[in-house]
């Protein structure tokens, strides 16, 4: 098992190095980089002032060596620009620049500086991923049991009454987005309009002090959509493990049905949706979008969508990083799972 954890965490590192200058190279991409140059002087700027100021920053080196100067494994640039003044990559405001470190990229801890937010990424990034955090865990809790619950009651007895109704109402939530269900909850419970104004709070207010009436919304409408894909997971896989001859052979020793449902049925019915959990964690951390700019929730998808939206080179590329990481991280933990949920599974 230590060896086969050590091996995924390498290839885990090569797929990150990968990734990274995948993302990395688009976000420098001359037009990307233009931009940014007008948005931070003026945007009535010559190609040669973008140019020159592009020049006297380090953007025109080759892109390799500005990717190894970011993660921090090759020196910071120190360029005396046109304009005479001297300009280090690892001089912060204020200090000269032969004061300043040699190395200092993301392996440093110097994840850059927002040039929207007009402060450090990784505070933003901290902040953001904290309140994300918040709501995927209420999220997970609400979501997962129930969807096993369903899942569980609607595959043990296929076919019944209790599993077409259990199935209808799982297909129904996922073939519904979340920007209409979570447009019909705001309609219904938190509109004057209709009425039912049970929700008086915010989700802006959750951010603060996160209650049932300003954070229920929000999670609910979240884990309604993914619940549903993961109840029709269990069923289907709980469906399979009911006709197996192992769950009849314990129906002629006479063992109760509650016993098979729990005892020789749900370990192995739950290795398919095991998987479908896991992938739920790196959805909720990107996928999370549409409902915290529906519900005006600042959290990790609202940065994502900023620094995208804004050209925020330094914070669209740590919002890559930790999604990335999130990504693999959730994948490992998938492989080891499998072990312990199904005994006969052997890593080699």
């Amino acid at each position: 098992m230590g060896l086969f954890i050590l091996r995924r965490l390498g290839v885990m590192l090569l797929t990150a190095l990968c990734l990274t200058f995948i993302v990395f190279f688009l976000t420098n991409l001359h037009p990307n980089l233009e931009k940014l140059a007008k948005t931070q002087g003026n945007f009535r700027m010559s190609d040669e002032a973008v140019a020159s100021f592009l020049g006297n920053r380090g953007y025109l080196q080759s892109t390799p060596v500005k990717y190894g100067q970011w993660l921090g494994v090759l020196p910071g640039y120190v360029i005396e620009g046109t304009d005479g003044e001297v300009r280090g990559r690892c001089a912060t405001q204020g200090m000269a620049v032969e004061d300043a470190p040699r190395f200092c990229g993301i392996l440093q801890g110097n994840w850059g500086f927002s040039t929207v937010f007009k402060e450090d990424v990784s505070g933003i990034v901290a902040k953001r991923l904290a309140l994300t955090g918040k709501l995927m865990f209420w999220v997970m809790m609400v979501m997962v049991p129930g969807a096993l619950i369903i899942g569980v009651l609607a595959g043990m007895r296929e076919g019944s009454r209790t599993d077409r109704s259990l199935s209808s109402v799982s297909i129904l939530t996922t073939a519904t987005p979340e920007y209409v269900s979570g447009v019909i909850f705001i309609a219904l419970f938190s509109s004057s309009a209709v009425g039912l104004k049970w929700f008086k709070g915010t989700a802006t207010s959750a951010m603060e002090s996160a209650n049932f009436e300003n954070f229920f919304l929000p999670v609910i409408t979240i884990a309604l959509y993914g619940m549903g894909y993961i109840a029709r997971m269990t069923r289907a896989s709980m469906t399979e493990v009911m006709t197996a001859q192992y769950i009849r052979t314990a129906r002629l020793k006479g063992v109760s049905f509650g016993n098979i449902v729990l005892k020789h049925a749900l370990r192995n019915a739950l290795i398919a949706p095991f998987t479908v959990i896991m992938l739920q964690i790196p959805w909720l951390l990107n996928g999370v979008v549409i409902v915290e700019t529906l519900f005006n929730y600042k959290g990790f998808g609202w940065v994502l969508v900023q620094a995208a939206g804004n050209n925020d080179i330094d914070l669209l590329l740590a919002v890559s990083v930790v999604s990335v990481v999130v990504v693999l991280l959730t994948q490992l933990i998938s492989d080891v799972g499998y072990v312990f949920l199904n005994p006969r599974i052997r890593i080699s």
